[in-house]
């Protein structure tokens, strides 16, 4: 491999402009491919084949007008007062509007269904007045009939016994008949109140469980209009939801603010924002001071930037073929700049140092890639590996981040050893500062620094147990607040508080309750098909249990199947969509198992964005056991090899999980509890994303292996050499911590300018991904790792015999393509002032 990318290098550096040529050509074509064939990116994330995906089907396939999207369009008063009815009136017409968009089924009127909300229970009410009032006449009615058969039995008695009965026995008689009459015209009244009763307590129980859901607030200032689409809400076309979005900002009512919901509301992230360019600018901070010139500085700026464009533009061609994860460009741009700086620079670097050592040119710029760009493939390959693991977790958004984020950093690899080199050639003697170039042209070369020297002397073995010591407790400290981490997916609190969805949130939540941002759907599967008549009674027995479950705030009757096998119901919980507690009652409506009225049991599904988010979170958590498995085992491989040993790549995995551990969390402090929550700008913290942890364990992974390999392959290097395997940590670690501690920057530069990006999806994994390579390029790489490799001396590079010997020599480092092209010095004569 070094040989190759030797030639490679020489190549691109000799046909500097036939290189830079084609990768415009490359970038050119992937502009015109995605124009042609991208299409519109997602803000919704779905599984297929969970719970809630199971039950939104049913109510698809067996419910009328139950299976499409929902969004929500909440109006408000401006000054708090009610809506007046020429508000209402506006506010209906904007609906009336709304209705007629593309791939909008209906709108409901909040006004209308509040009004039949409130008739509904007037209606119960009266008819409970009714029946009392008609018991009590029944009641009076028996009692004046028992009163009349008790008189006439005294007169027939008092009659006998004055020995008058012959002469009254007439009369007697026709009062008992007419007693009797009373008695039955009583008891068919009876009948038929008794008949009724029933039906009026099952009104009455609905009524009741009802009671907490409103579609316009109590005090009459706000409303909120359901949107029913025709397809599911990540099926709706982005064209539909910015027509929505446009008829609700251009409204203009006096005196009312309108907002589209998050379902409705929710926009693709920003690609590059401002907290991404200052990401880019430190980066440009940082490497002007390392490589000390504006063109050495801009050269990996440069190649990184181009290869982002090509990657995102070629994956984003076939957008029109796969659903895209709004969030999968961002990851990928992410990746892509971290990754496509550092690679080009590490690349630069040498070569940089060669030519101070004397080297000519093309064959310096050759000799760079093959060692520099041999380990950069190597790393770049352990990172590709860890990203399309991802595919194997059976998610399929996820797999498809893995993967468009592999294409960034599969070109960013080739972007390096091709243009670098090529630009590099271009630039000539002017990547080097003007006092090393006017050094060079004297006839001075910089010492080699692969030798061993005083600095290179071990560290005391009390200060390597005191750095491990620490590196471990301070990691272990930071990791506390993991184990209190809660999975979710983002809702409209999470919106920047300016956003139309954060206040369609907000008014919601102080209007009408915090579950009304979250409603659930329970679909109740019965034993059997029920009759028509029968179909209340069973739903207020089912509801009537819904409504006992802890946290339930309203039970609304949705209706019956098409075979009326099964009964819908909305349920409101009383906490907020991402709340501990509404997790807690999607999981125990799904183990309940209410009686039905017949006697028998029924089965409950639910469905809706809490329990969406929960079935995601369970999921990736199956998975993610499968991934870690498979991750580190494939790593592991690489950099037994890579490393000729054992116990390096099992401290360089145990110093991840420590890393890995305490960037969760820090993720969970900030984003959950809200510890420094101002300072990021977390305005409502709550749960966290719930893929970021199997996403960062993939990224962070093989971007700890990437320092792993390119500070102990100098090591390894120097080991091989003969030196002490002490002193070989100290001499790897000398030669390499100022290279690797300028690509970490860069790296969490370019990471830490998402965090300021205003998508609440984005802002976690761009801290995550810069808060995990902070700590582990400079906790464990440069403090861990050394101090266990000095505890371990010799016993570091211990690999039994009969794994050396079938053990291939990949030499990373190029130390053989070094012997054989050794460096020859360039005449003075020849130096580019």
């Amino acid at each position: 491999m070094a040989e190759l990318l030797f030639r490679i290098g020489r190549f691109a550096a000799r046909r500097h402009w036939t290189v830079i040529g084609a990768w415009l050509a490359v970038l050119a074509v992937s502009a015109v491919t995605y124009v042609s064939f991208a299409g519109a990116l997602s803000s919704s994330i779905t599984l297929p084949d969970t719970p809630t995906t199971r039950v939104s089907q049913q109510l698809e396939e067996d419910f009328e007008g139950t299976g499409g999207g929902n969004g929500a369009i909440v109006v408000e008063t401006t000054d708090g007062q009610a809506l007046t009815s020429a508000q209402r009136s506006e506010v209906t017409a904007l609906l009336d509007r709304v209705a007629e968009v593309e791939d909008v089924s209906h709108v409901t009127d909040p006004f209308a269904t509040q009004e039949r909300l409130d008739a509904s229970a007037r209606k119960v009410a009266d008819g409970q007045r009714q029946l009392e009032d008609g018991l009590r006449k029944l009641r009076d009615a028996q009692a004046q009939i028992d009163f009349g058969r008790d008189a006439v039995a005294q007169q027939r008695a008092q009659a006998r016994k004055a020995g008058t009965l012959a002469a009254v026995r007439d009369q007697l008689d026709a009062a008992v008949q007419q007693l009797d009459e009373g008695q039955t015209e009583l008891d068919q009244q009876q009948a038929k109140v008794d008949e009724q009763a029933p039906q009026l307590e099952h009104g009455a129980t609905l009524s009741d469980l009802s009671s907490g859901y409103r579609a316009v607030s109590e005090d009459g200032s706000a409303a909120v209009a359901n949107v029913v689409f025709t397809v599911a809400i990540n099926e709706v076309d982005a064209q539909v939801k910015t027509e929505i979005e446009e008829l609700v900002a251009g409204a203009d009512i006096d005196g009312v603010e309108a907002y589209p919901s998050q379902d409705i509301a929710q926009t693709v992230p920003s690609v590059l924002g401002p907290g991404e360019i200052a990401g880019v600018v430190i980066a440009a901070i940082v490497l002007t001071v390392m490589l000390g010139t504006l063109i050495g500085a801009a050269l990996p700026l440069l190649t990184a930037l181009l290869g982002v464009g090509v990657a995102s533009l070629a994956s984003l061609s076939f957008s029109g073929l796969v659903d895209f994860v709004s969030v999968t460009p961002v990851l990928g741009v992410m990746l892509g700049l971290a990754v496509g700086i550092d690679y080009s620079l590490f690349i630069i670097n040498r070569h940089r140092r060669q030519l101070n050592q004397g080297a000519d040119l093309h064959e310096s710029i050759g000799l760079a890639n093959g060692t520099s760009g041999n380990a950069v493939v190597f790393a770049g390959v352990t990172v590709i590996v860890a990203l399309l693991a991802l595919n194997v977790t059976g998610v399929g958004f996820l797999g498809l981040m893995g993967t468009v984020g592999a294409v960034a950093v599969l070109v960013a690899i080739l972007m390096a050893v091709t243009l670098t080199p090529a630009v590099l050639s271009l630039v000539g003697m002017r990547i080097l500062r003007r006092r090393e170039r006017a050094a060079l042209a004297a006839g001075a070369v910089a010492d080699d620094d692969a030798a061993i020297t005083d600095r290179d002397r071990p560290m005391r073995s009390s200060r390597a147990w005191t750095a491990l010591g620490l590196g471990v407790v301070a990691l272990l400290v930071v990791a506390a607040p993991a184990t209190q981490m809660r999975l979710g997916l983002p809702d409209g609190s999470t919106q920047p508080p300016e956003s139309a969805a954060f206040k369609a949130y907000d008014v919601q939540a102080e209007k009408l309750g915090d579950g009304s941002n979250g409603p659930l759907l329970v679909v109740a599967d019965l034993p059997g098909a029920v009759a028509q008549d029968d179909v209340v009674a069973e739903q207020a027995a089912i509801g009537e249990q819904l409504g006992r479950v802890w946290n339930v705030e309203a039970v609304v009757p949705i209706g019956a199947s098409r075979d009326r096998s099964a009964l819908a119901f909305q349920v409101v919980p009383k906490g907020s969509p991402s709340s501990e507690s509404t997790a807690e009652l999607v999981q125990n409506l799904r183990t309940l198992t209410p009686q039905t009225a017949s006697g028998g049991e029924a089965t409950l599904g639910v469905a809706g964005n809490a329990s969406a988010g929960i079935d995601i979170s369970d999921k990736l958590a199956d998975v993610l056991p499968l991934y870690l498995v498979l991750v580190v085992g494939l790593s592991l491989l690489i950099l037994v090899v890579v490393f000729r040993s054992i116990l390096v790549p099992l401290t360089a995995t145990l110093g991840f999980v420590l890393s890995l551990l305490a960037a969760f969390g820090g993720i969970t402090a900030i984003f959950q509890i809200g510890f420094l929550a101002d300072l990021f700008g977390v305005h409502a913290p709550g749960p966290v994303l719930s893929f970021l942890p199997i996403i960062a364990t993939g990224i962070l992974f093989g971007l700890a292996m990437d320092y792993q390999l390119f500070l102990v392959s100098g090591m390894r290097e120097s080991y091989a050499h003969g030196a002490p395997a002490r002193v070989a940590v100290q001499h790897g670690l000398h030669a390499g911590r100022a290279v690797v501690t300028a690509a970490a920057i860069i790296m969490i530069s370019v990471f830490a300018g998402f965090v300021f990006s205003h998508d609440a999806t984005i802002k976690p994994i761009g801290f995550g991904l810069a808060f995990g390579v902070l700590l582990d390029a400079f906790v464990v790489r440069m403090l861990i790792i050394p101090a266990a490799m000095h505890l371990l001396g010799e016993k570091a590079w211990w690999l039994p015999r009969w794994l050396d010997r079938i053990l291939p020599d990949v030499d990373v480092e190029g130390a053989r393509l070094e012997r054989s092209h050794p460096v020859h010095h360039a005449p003075p004569a020849k130096m580019v002032p």
